[in-house]
């Protein structure tokens, strides 16, 4: 793939995750601060939710740039063991950052309706970083919470 090819791709993938990350958002201010908690966990656990799958459509095209075939869901569906395993053979860091979107994200956020501000925006940040890895360098900007 060529360098003009590849930044077509990031560009296409980026744009995408942040649809998402933009979408999530909107959720969290539907679920109204109240404090240090959000007050209603179906919009938390959406934007998590939402978030998350961002994440992945950003990890799916970083993995595809480094040339790593990845589970087409005919055969074999992807997996976060697929995703760590394969990251961390590139970027230690992004998997440290891997692990706390899957945590905070996935895990608390979407699954046991975590509700605690700081824990929310941790996350947030942390998929910033892993969508931020496909950024095009035609300067785009990130979007954080």
């Amino acid at each position: 793939m060529s360098t003009k090819d590849q930044q077509i791709f990031k560009g296409k993938h980026y744009r995408e995750a942040m649809r998402y990350m933009d979408n999530a958002k909107e959720y969290l201010k539907q679920a109204k601060k109240e404090g240090k908690t959000y007050s209603d966990p179906k919009y938390v656990r959406t934007a998590c939710g939402t978030a998350y799958s961002g994440v992945l459509i950003a990890l799916d095209a970083f993995l595809t740039l480094k040339g790593i075939k990845l589970p087409d869901g005919k055969n074999k569906r992807k997996t976060i063991e697929i995703y760590q395993h394969n990251v961390s053979n590139i970027d230690k860091k992004l998997l440290v950052n891997l692990d706390c979107v899957y945590k905070i994200l996935h895990l608390y956020g979407y699954y046991d309706g975590l509700l605690d501000v700081k824990s929310i925006t941790s996350g947030f940040e942390h998929a910033n970083v892993i969508i931020n890895k496909i950024k095009p360098t035609n300067g785009e900007t990130k979007i954080s919470v």
